[in-house]
């Protein structure tokens, strides 16, 4: 087993981590920066696939090229590959790598954790052929791979043109792109759009291709049916209201064998959460993040959430945080850094753009409704809309008390897939605010860990025995 000690950890190698790490390191500290995946970048400037050449073509395909690069420059130790399943007050953190455990101590710990996808459940969801809008785009991204011959596309935000456009451009056919969001939804979201021309330039083409390829549009639509026993063969969909309930009378059936479907993003806090740190919910940012001050540092001292995290704002906010951060924590470590002013106003005019489209992503109320009383909520202990219903109306009124009556949010995804869903279901039955349903306590390991793996390789002269007794 690996063990270290630095100056700074940053968890996550998006760019905000990746940034923070770069900065903190050029201020002369020792940084480690861990990261599941191969490469720097994150799931907005994932690093393609050996071999598929995925990068070329891709939007801001440069700025992660150039991230990795400058990255691999510095002087951070990269721990790539790396799942982090445990982390100890005083930041003493635990991995597991290719090549086994490893465990780190630091004097500051900077989470950079990204976001997670939220998902709605509807019947049919949980079929194969069913992948989420976020999935999807690091599948075609980095790997170059379309979801299916004829995918449909629904939900809210950005990633339905993102993922739409990434299909057609790939080849694939298009069913329908289904979007919960109205012409007039959009149109109240332009003043922020303009803060980023460029982002608002490339979603305005990416929609002219789709009308263009006759790909048919459905607006103030939603997903209430995936149909098919063992494997996606058609969608139902109908039209919605404000509050996004379906009008089950104005069905619309459409042939399909994959369906790319999410309703965007919220800040992975399970680490945070597991340290104790102050969180407060907000839907203009995705809903529960921790509590920051404008350079990232918590109520815990040494501990710093950036990026995404913190709160969604998009990647291009993300750098200019992930730099402030870095810098933040290099002055409560006794270096001297450039001010941040300038970086202030950059984070804050890409904030803006980016927390417009996370408002956009965010589902409303009644999109519940098209969960039946059959519908999987918790996919992985394979309870229904009915399970958690009865445990609501019995008493059930936070998500702890929902885990502890039903064991939902208890299976190998730790609540990642099922607990803002969960949430919802509670304040659609009851009325109730998401600060007063809480967040479920966080537990370890983090992610779903082999105890082989942990455990490593051993033969049984490791194992201490006893000297005989005495004949």
């Amino acid at each position: 087993m690996i063990q270290e000690t630095f100056d700074v950890i940053v968890i996550g190698g998006g760019p905000a981590g990746a940034s923070a790490a770069m900065e903190a390191a050029g201020a002369g500290l020792s940084v480690a920066l861990l990261d599941e995946g191969v490469d720097a970048g994150g799931q907005v400037y994932r690093a393609p696939v050996s071999g598929t050449g995925a990068s070329s073509g891709q939007p801001d395909g440069e700025i992660g090229d150039a991230l990795r690069q400058n990255l691999a420059s510095s002087t951070v130790t990269c721990l790539f590959g790396h799942r982090v399943w445990l982390v100890e007050q005083g930041f003493k953190l635990h991995a597991l790598g290719s090549e086994g455990p490893v465990s780190l101590q630091a004097d500051r710990l900077v989470v950079a954790a990204g976001a997670q996808e939220r998902h709605r459940p509807i019947p049919g969801w949980t079929l194969p052929g069913v992948i989420g809008l976020a999935g999807a785009t690091n599948l075609l991204k980095s790997q170059k791979i379309l979801p299916g011959q004829r995918t449909v596309v629904a939900g809210s935000g950005p990633l339905l043109l993102l993922v739409a456009q990434s299909i057609l451009k790939g080849g694939g056919e298009l069913a329908a792109v289904i979007d919960a969001n109205g012409r007039t939804d959009w149109l109240r979201r332009l003043p922020a759009m303009m803060a980023r021309p460029r982002l608002m330039a490339r979603g305005t083409k990416w929609l002219a291709d789709l009308v263009r390829a006759g790909v048919p549009l459905y607006s103030r639509h939603a997903l209430t049916r995936i149909e098919g026993s063992d494997e996606v063969t058609g969608v139902t969909l109908a039209p919605i209201d404000d509050e996004w309930r379906p009008d089950h009378t104005a069905q619309v059936s459409l042939s399909c064998d994959a369906v790319c479907y999410g309703f965007g993003l919220m800040p992975a806090t399970a680490i945070t959460r597991l340290l104790g740190a102050r969180h407060a919910y907000d839907a203009a940012t995705g809903g529960w993040s921790a509590v920051t001050a404008p350079d990232g540092a918590t109520d815990i001292p040494g501990l710093y959430v950036t990026g995404d995290g913190a709160g969604i704002s998009g990647a291009d906010a993300a750098i200019s945080l992930g730099r402030i951060t870095g810098r933040a924590v290099a002055v409560s470590l006794g270096r001297s850094t450039p001010a941040t002013g300038a970086l202030m106003k950059e984070a804050g005019r890409a904030a803006r753009f980016g927390q417009s489209m996370t408002g956009l992503a965010m589902p409303r109320d009644g999109i519940m409704e098209a969960a039946t009383p059959d519908t999987i909520v918790c996919r992985c202990e394979g309870l229904t809309r009915r399970v958690l219903d009865e445990a609501i109306d019995a008493g059930s009124r936070t998500l702890n008390g929902l885990k502890s009556a039903t064991r939902c949010g208890m299976g190998p995804c730790g609540g990642r897939v099922c607990e803002d869903s969960a949430a919802a279901l509670i304040a659609h039955r009851t009325g109730l605010t998401r600060q007063d349903i809480g967040q479920a306590t966080a537990r370890p390991p983090l992610r779903p860990m082999p105890l082989g793996q942990l455990a490593g390789e051993f033969n049984y002269s490791d194992l201490p025995m006893p000297e005989p007794a005495p004949q």
